[in-house]
């Protein structure tokens, strides 16, 4: 790994990630988490803080990043709460079948290589009676921005830490084996090309 990808990465991904749209984004998703929660891409555990406390029981935050598992570690430290750390991909999920109550996937989507086996992998370690909950950024409905983030795509991840700005949420989430139940679409504010917002819930 680089001192970029090891370093300077980490830094601009939670201050990007942190920012307040993104902030107030989590807050309408993460506290609907309950039980036992697998989260995805756990980042530098900016969720920690959005969690309903007394519906967790523990969070199992997957995060293959060394440099971002290190950027999270006084948050781990303050929250208080049962935090497992597991630095494998996305697409690599060691729970047993069955073994979580919710998935919560923010702002990750956009960088797990393979997106539909990672959500694959979700499907398999999430209970029948449980729910996936997302809040992602993607593809916008708009000609002219979807032609912008198709043309800025690959330079932007490149630096951006392999984040893809115009991947379409809810066919990922369908092929990925999911049944869209709350869908909510809009622009946050920011940069167009980056801030067309995809969250709610999924069975």
């Amino acid at each position: 790994m680089s001192f970029y990808e090891n370093r300077v990465l980490p830094r601009l991904i939670n201050i990007a990630c942190g920012s307040k749209p993104t902030r107030k984004q989590r807050e309408k998703v993460v506290p609907r988490a309950y039980g036992d929660v697998l989260e995805i891409g756990f980042g530098g555990g900016l969720n920690l803080a959005h969690y309903d406390r007394d519906k967790v029981r523990k969070v199992f935050g997957l995060e293959p990043s060394a440099g971002m598992r290190r950027s999270a570690a006084d948050n781990v430290a303050a929250s208080g709460m049962d935090v497992e750390l597991i630095d494998l991909p996305g697409e690599e999920i060691p729970l047993d079948d069955n073994a979580v109550d919710s998935v919560l996937v923010t702002y990750t989507l956009c960088t797990i290589p393979d997106a539909v086996a990672a959500l694959q992998g979700m499907r398999r370690v999430l209970k029948p009676t449980g729910h996936l909950f997302f809040c992602e950024h993607g593809q916008a409905p708009d000609a002219a921005v979807r032609k912008w983030q198709n043309r800025m795509n690959s330079g932007w991840r490149r630096v951006a830490g392999g984040c893809n700005m115009n991947r379409n949420i809810p066919t990922l989430l369908r092929d990925g084996g999911f049944r869209i139940e709350d869908d909510n679409r809009d622009y946050i504010p920011g940069i167009k090309a980056l801030s067309y917002n995809y969250w709610g819930a999924a069975r």
